[in-house]
């Protein structure tokens, strides 16, 4: 009788961790994505408009755009890279 107890009991810790990691990987990626979709966002406004302000110099800004987006993206997958080691590990 007391095996039988304890491995349920093992089994409902085990499960409570996993819900745990569940939400810490959750959370992990809902942060980590929030700040470069932020910056992304800004990034094309600011580009959009130097665009508009010197249509000239839009290859440059495009450039300079794809660049910075690229760079922030990276973060994004840093967060999701955690996120997936919060889970499964």
């Amino acid at each position: 009788m007391a095996v039988t107890e304890t491995t349920q009991a093992a089994g409902g810790l085990l499960s409570n961790l996993d819900a745990v990691k569940a939400i810490a990987a959750a959370f992990a990626i809902a942060v980590g994505a929030f700040g470069p979709a932020l910056a992304i966002g800004k990034l094309a406004g600011k580009a959009m408009e130097s665009i508009g302000r010197n249509p000239e110099a839009a290859s440059k800004v495009q450039t300079a755009m794809i660049l910075a987006i690229a760079f922030t993206e990276a973060i994004a997958i840093y967060a999701l890279v955690v996120a997936l080691i919060i889970k499964f590990v």
